[in-house]
């Protein structure tokens, strides 16, 4: 059970297993030699039939490692992309894995409405960015800065 309202998965999308199955596959490349902890991503792209995997690439240098929702938004850059409708997040199999604090202030770069897809047993957990970071941080447009 989570404290957050979950989310509709609108029809007309891929369906969100399928994201999320990306996600897991995603995981099996993680490199985590020092927390053993793998995280895969996918993320689903308005006007993209695919998806875009990223996995998390630990370094000695804790600092700068590198979580696989990040990959994945640095991917979808590369190729064009300003616009992520969905994100998967797969870590230890079965359970929700939520993004950090940098990895909501990076998702909400690129929309803050974005829905965020998680493993939760059987069924994924279909979340909104927006419940889990209410208030990103914004240069320009913010509730309080207009």
């Amino acid at each position: 059970m989570t404290p957050f309202r979950e989310r509709e998965w609108p029809s007309s999308w891929p369906p969100a297993a399928g994201l999320l199955e990306w996600a897991k596959r995603a995981r099996m490349f993680a490199y985590a030699p020092y927390s053993g902890f793998s995280v895969g991503a996918a993320l689903y792209e308005e006007g993209r039939e695919d998806f875009l995997p990223g996995c998390n690439v630990e370094n000695a240098s804790y600092s700068l490692s590198l979580c696989a929702e990040r990959n994945a938004v640095g991917a979808m850059v590369v190729r064009g992309g300003r616009r992520p409708l969905a994100i998967a997040i797969a870590g230890r199999p079965g359970e929700p894995c939520f993004p950090c604090g940098a990895c909501r202030q990076f998702l909400a770069e690129f929309n803050p409405e974005l829905l965020v897809v998680l493993e939760n047993g059987a069924e994924p957990l279909i979340l909104s960015l927006a419940d889990l970071f209410p208030v990103p941080f914004a240069l320009k447009g913010d509730p309080f800065h207009g």
